[in-house]
C-alpha cells in the first residue's frame, strides 16, 4: 500500500479497519442475539468474513448457498447448498436471518423476501447489509462487464472467486420498503451509511476524491440516498 495511502488511513479514518463495514453490521445483529436463538446467514458462502461468525453465540447457525463452499464453512453448525428462493428449511424456524452483502445478488428479491418471511418465527428480524443502487460504485458495476468488476477486486486483494454478478433489484430504501410491504415484514430501521471510500483506496488521487465525496454526502441528510451502505431491520408481522 501507497504511504501516503496509509497515511490518510492513520489520520483521517483512524477508526476505521479492514471490513469496517461487515462489523459494523455485526453489531447491528450482535444487539438483537440471544444465546438460546437459531439463526439463519442467507448466502453463507465460503465462511470468509469473520465479522459474520456467530457460531458458539447462539443455539444454532445454519447457512444456505449456492456456492458449494458452504458445506465446510467454520462459522456454521450446518450449511446447506440451496437458492434463496426456496430455502430448506421448515416455516418458523428461525428466529433471525441475515445477509450480508446478498440482496445486490438477487434476481427475484421478492420470492426471496416471501421465503425469508416464511422460515422467521412469529416476530422474527430479518437483518441485511447491502450496497445503495445510487451510490457511485453500484452505478460504476451496474454499467461495467463482471471482468472489470474481477479486475477492482484484484487490485483490492480480493480473489476472483468471491467476486459475483450484481444485479441491484433491491438496493434502495423505497425498493426495500416496497418489498417488506409486498412481503408482510414491517421496517424496524434502514439505514444509509457513508464511510471510508474502500473501492478508491487503489491510489492517492483516487483516495482524495472518495474522501471529498464521503464529507460532502455526510454533510446533510438530504444527500442519504447517495450514501455506499443500506443497514437494515425488519420484522416479521
Amino acid at each position: 500500500m501507497n504511504f501516503i495511502t496509509e497515511w490518510i488511513d492513520k489520520n483521517c479514518y483512524p477508526q476505521y479497519s479492514k471490513n469496517w463495514d461487515d462489523k459494523l453490521f455485526r453489531n447491528v445483529i450482535c444487539s438483537n442475539l440471544t444465546s438460546d436463538m437459531t439463526i439463519l446467514d442467507l448466502g453463507a458462502g465460503a465462511g470468509i468474513i469473520e465479522a459474520m461468525n456467530f457460531r458458539g453465540q447462539v443455539t444454532r447457525v445454519c447457512g444456505v448457498d449456492l456456492d458449494p463452499r458452504v458445506i465446510n464453512n467454520a462459522f456454521l453448525d450446518e450449511g446447506v447448498i440451496s437458492n434463496a428462493e426456496e430455502i430448506p428449511y421448515p416455516d418458523s424456524s428461525f428466529d433471525i436471518v441475515f445477509c450480508d452483502n446478498v440482496l445486490e445478488h438477487l434476481d427475484n428479491p421478492l420470492e426471496v423476501f416471501k421465503e425469508i418471511h416464511r422460515v422467521l418465527k412469529p416476530s422474527g428480524l430479518f437483518m441485511f447489509k447491502t450496497p445503495n443502487k445510487w451510490h457511485y460504485i453500484p452505478i460504476i458495476a451496474s454499467i461495467t462487464p463482471h471482468s472489470f468488476h474481477k479486475f477492482v477486486n484484484r487490485l483490492r486483494g480480493r480473489a476472483e472467486t468471491n467476486t459475483f454478478p450484481t444485479i441491484y433489484k433491491s438496493n434502495t430504501k423505497l425498493d426495500i420498503i416496497k418489498l417488506s410491504k409486498e412481503s408482510g415484514f414491517s421496517v424496524v430501521k434502514i439505514e444509509r451509511l457513508e464511510g471510508r471510500p474502500e473501492y478508491l483506496r487503489i491510489n492517492p488521487l483516487t483516495y482524495f476524491a472518495g474522501m471529498l465525496y464521503e464529507q460532502i454526502v455526510n454533510l446533510f441528510d438530504m444527500f442519504a440516498p447517495l450514501r455506499i451502505l443500506l443497514i437494515g431491520v425488519l420484522q416479521r408481522v
